[in-house]
């Protein structure tokens, strides 16, 4: 029997062209929360100054790193994202699949899968790949299964919402734990995007629509 080739959406030129709108429109609110659950996740990474964002698409969250004082290399295996984050300009970048990364162990302090591991094929090789190519640790931002939003986007019938898979966090460190047996030393994680005024805040419950995780590794 012949697999069925693993379908990507993000090679929609459409989707590439329309993807930063949404952060400047009515994603604002999600952009913010999204950014300060981040900065509080990459603040327990001790002596990080070089990231890898792996999936970085239009390279809306590396540019903003950027300007955050790391160093950042973005990947991602979509040419129409790519060709937008190119235009967009603010950090290198590389076309390659997160399964297989063209660096070296140990490249950069940390590496972020930021909306991405609900996109990829094989989500244990990537992180696999991602600690990998990390010597501090990982940090990864995933839609929350258990929130109304991603059962929301499973309706809107999208092309590129019928491929995720989203996580809850019980399943998330599991998933972590499994691809990473013997380098994750510890697993931290919050919820944002909360309900009603409490948005913008982050929480140890399970609550929020988006999840940031941290993961610790030992080399």
């Amino acid at each position: 029997m012949t697999a069925t080739p693993w379908f990507n959406p993000f090679d929609a030129p459409e989707l590439a062209s329309g993807y930063e709108a949404w952060y400047e429109t009515e994603g604002r609110a999600a952009d913010l929360a999204e950014r300060r659950l981040l900065r509080w996740l990459l603040s327990g990474l001790s002596q990080t100054q070089t990231l890898l964002e792996i999936g970085v698409g239009t390279g809306h969250f590396a540019r903003w790193l950027a300007l955050e004082g790391y160093r950042v290399v973005g990947v991602d295996r979509s040419a129409p994202m790519l060709a937008e984050a190119w235009m967009r300009g603010g950090v290198p970048l590389v076309r390659a699949d997160a399964a297989a990364l063209p660096f070296g162990d140990n490249a950069f302090d940390a590496s972020l899968l930021i909306t991405t591991l609900e996109f990829v094929p094989s989500p244990e090789c990537a992180l696999q790949e991602a600690a990998r190519v990390a010597r501090r640790g990982i940090i990864l931002g995933v839609l929350n299964r258990w929130h109304p939003l991603a059962w929301q986007r499973k309706r809107s019938g999208l092309p590129v919402w019928q491929i995720a898979h989203f996580y809850s966090p019980p399943e998330l460190a599991r998933l972590v734990r499994q691809a990473l047996p013997r380098s994750a030393t510890d697993i931290a994680w919050r919820t944002t995007l909360l309900p009603g005024p409490f948005v913008q805040s982050r929480s140890p419950l399970p609550v929020g629509a988006f999840i940031g995780v941290r993961v610790a590794l030992s080399k």
